[in-house]
């Protein structure tokens, strides 16, 4: 092999490799930020409505809820999603991170 095939056959490597090293950061990146988000919507719900009789009374339905895998919603579970939701209208999280957050009070 000539030393422009050698040379060339180090860079292609080199640039796959910081591919890849690129493609897991991005990939990380998401996955922490995804966690993040959800960890967050529950520490904002579990120090704002952790003595709130509404959310109180919804755990058994979040637990259904979690449960079935958001088959079973109760009237309670319901009524706490609203009432999360008008008291932290900037919250964006799911019913289902609600739901477990719920369950973490």
């Amino acid at each position: 092999m000539s030393r422009y095939h050698l040379f060339g056959a180090a860079l292609l490597l080199s640039l796959a490799g910081a591919a890849n090293a690129t493609s897991f950061v991005v990939t990380t990146d998401a996955v922490v930020g995804a966690v993040a988000a959800s960890t967050d919507a529950t520490s904002d719900i579990s120090s704002s409505f952790r003595d709130d009789k509404i959310v109180q009374a919804a755990r058994d339905d979040a637990a259904s809820f979690v449960g079935s895998e958001g088959a079973i919603r109760g009237a309670k579970l319901e009524s706490a999603f609203v009432h999360i939701r008008q008291q932290l209208p900037a919250l964006q999280a799911s019913d289902a991170q609600l739901a477990r957050a719920i369950l973490a009070l």
